[in-house]
């Protein structure tokens, strides 16, 4: 029991949660919407989440700390299975797990396959129909029926993370299904993940933005240094890419697409950071490295 629940009177709960679902269900818009601050990276292409990120969030009688994953797949590669992997073990591992079910989409096969799984979880299990704000009432109503029937959940909750429309409800909700517990991280943490990683992915989304329909998956960030400088920090970063024709198309027409992912990068990571930022990125290739043991070890995974 800690002080401060023995301060207000009621129970203090902590534990883990994360929201799971198929690509491009809404699952990293939704963490950041919770946590109020970007902690992943958002983009309209599977696997665009590829790291494990714990974003923190403090209540007076509570602590939920959202792991957010990347999306069950079926994997074409050895990365994409080691994605898979990371998911499963997360899955196993946390107190609540909302289903991600997209309110415009009729429910699909690897919705109902992702269902399947979870039913074998100690986990509690939530069905959380996201992006209420693209359909009317009566498309809601039914997706809502359709989602209730398709297994057994806890609770079924729409919540609409770019309007804000019950998210305090969904979060309400998650808190009521951790165990009770002392705090689990301390009270300034919003999340335990290294900042050099944060980075890397700030500089993946932007990387991505412009080449999204040619080589959405073929993209990886390595941050080799940070160097704070007086009112500075200087970062120095590697963006991999598979194939030599790749890198052409990542740096663009005499360097203008990589002056613009630095550009649009830089502005997030000073948000992220809270300092200006000096940032050198360089384009690299590491061929064939979804599929290489040894390459994936080097990015990271």
């Amino acid at each position: 029991m800690s002080e401060r629940s023995e301060r207000d009177g009621g129970p203090y709960r902590a534990g883990f949660a994360c929201f799971v679902g198929r690509p491009n269900a809404g699952k990293s818009t939704l963490t950041n919407a919770i946590v109020g601050q970007k902690i992943a990276i958002t983009s309209n292409k599977p696997q665009t989440t590829r790291h494990i990120i714990r974003a923190v969030l403090h209540r007076p009688d509570s602590q939920l700390v959202l792991v957010d994953t990347p999306g069950l797949h079926r994997p074409r590669t050895l990365l994409g299975e080691r994605l898979n992997d990371l998911v499963r073990q997360t899955w196993s591992e946390v107190d609540v797990i909302g289903l991600c079910i997209p309110a415009d989409e009729a429910i699909g096969r690897g919705d109902r396959f992702i269902t399947g799984e979870l039913a074998e979880l100690k986990a509690t299990v939530l069905a959380v129909v996201t992006k209420t704000d693209l359909v009317d009432r009566k498309r809601l109503a039914e997706q809502l029926v359709a989602v209730s029937e398709l297994g057994e959940f806890a609770e079924v909750v729409p919540v609409s993370a770019v309007s804000g429309h019950q998210v305090d409800t969904l979060v309400e909700v998650m808190t009521r299904y951790l165990p009770e517990s002392p705090q689990l991280y301390p009270d300034d943490m919003l999340t335990d993940d290294p900042e050099q990683v944060l980075v890397a992915e700030l500089i993946r989304e932007a990387a991505l933005e412009g080449v999204r329909d040619e080589l959405p998956h073929s993209i990886a960030v390595v941050v080799e240094e940070m160097i704070p400088e007086g009112q500075l920090i200087k970062i120095y970063a590697d963006v991999y890419v598979e194939r030599s024709s790749q890198k052409g198309i990542v740096i663009g027409h005499r360097g203008s697409r990589l002056k613009a992912v630095g550009t649009a990068a830089r502005r997030q990571i000073e948000e992220l950071l809270g300092t200006r930022v000096y940032l050198d990125l360089h384009v690299r290739v590491a061929q064939d490295w979804q599929r290489d043991p040894k390459q994936l070890r080097k990015l990271g995974f």
